[in-house]
C-alpha cells in the first residue's frame, strides 16, 4: 500500500445526511462520531422538512444544516426546486457519501446519477422484499417469520440498488407494526454505524461494488452482510 494511500485511510469519511424526520439515525451517527468511534465528519445535514426534530440534532452538534422545505411564497417546495438546491449544496459541501437516513423523498434518476459522491439508503425491510412504504404492517400481514431493515446503494430505480448489508430479527407473534417499528429501529441504530465504518475502511467500496455484486468473485464475501440480532 502506498503512503497516499494510508494517509487517505486516516483522513475521516465526509458524509451528507438526508432527512425528514426525527433524525435518530442521524443522532447515531453524531455520536458515534463525537466519541471517536466512527472515523466521519458529518459535513452537513440536508432537510426536506422544517418541523424535523433531525435539525435540532445537527444544530445541537453545529452540524451545518440546510432546510429545503418551502420557497419564499411559502407554497411547499417541488422536487425539482428542492433537487436543484440539494445539489448546489452537496457540490459545495464535497462529501465522501450521501446518507438517505429517514428521507421520505423520491429522488429522480437525473439528481442521483449527478451527484458528487456515492449516496446510500437504509430501508425498513428485508430488500428486495417490501420495497416501498408501510413495511411493518406488509410483513406482518403476510405473517413473516423474520423482518429487519436493509442499507442499499441509491439507484434511480426505487429500492432497488445494490443491498450492501442487512440486520435480521425475528417477528413475534404478538408484534404490532408499532412495534416491530420500535425492534428494527433498533437494528438501524446498529447497522448503520457498522455499514459506514465498513465503508470508511475501504471493506464496502461502493465505486466498484455493483461490478463485484455481479460477477461474486468467490475471494469476496457475497453481498448482503448480515446481522442476525435479537431486538
Amino acid at each position: 500500500m502506498s503512503d497516499s494511500n494510508e494517509k487517505d485511510n486516516h483522513k475521516p469519511l465526509r458524509i451528507a445526511v438526508l432527512v425528514s424526520g426525527s433524525g435518530s439515525n442521524l443522532q447515531v451517527l453524531i455520536d458515534a462520531m463525537q466519541a471517536g468511534a466512527l472515523p466521519i465528519e458529518i459535513v452537513g445535514v440536508i432537510s426536506n422538512r422544517e418541523d424535523a426534530y433531525a435539525i435540532t440534532r445537527a444544530k445541537d452538534a453545529t452540524i451545518p444544516v440546510a432546510v429545503l422545505s418551502h420557497v419564499a411564497s411559502g407554497k411547499r417546495m417541488g422536487i425539482k426546486t428542492f433537487e436543484t438546491h440539494a445539489s448546489a449544496q452537496l457540490t459545495t459541501w464535497q462529501p465522501d457519501l450521501i446518507v438517505l437516513a429517514g428521507f421520505m423523498r423520491v429522488l429522480s434518476a437525473e439528481f442521483i446519477d449527478n451527484t458528487p459522491a456515492p449516496m446510500i439508503n437504509l430501508h425498513p425491510a428485508l430488500l428486495p422484499a417490501y420495497k416501498g412504504l408501510d413495511t411493518h404492517q406488509r410483513a406482518i400481514q403476510a405473517g413473516e417469520r423474520q423482518h429487519g431493515c436493509s442499507i442499499h446503494i441509491v439507484t434511480a430505480e426505487l429500492d432497488a440498488g445494490a443491498v450492501l448489508t442487512q440486520a435480521l430479527l425475528e417477528v413475534h407473534q404478538k408484534d404490532t407494526a408499532d412495534s416491530l417499528q420500535t425492534r428494527v429501529q433498533k437494528l438501524e441504530h446498529q447497522l448503520l454505524p457498522w455499514t459506514i465504518l465498513l465503508i470508511a475502511k475501504g471493506v464496502l467500496d461502493l465505486k466498484t461494488i455493483s461490478a463485484q455484486t455481479a460477477s461474486n468473485p468467490t475471494y469476496l464475501p457475497a453481498l448482503p452482510l448480515k446481522l442476525w440480532l435479537n431486538h
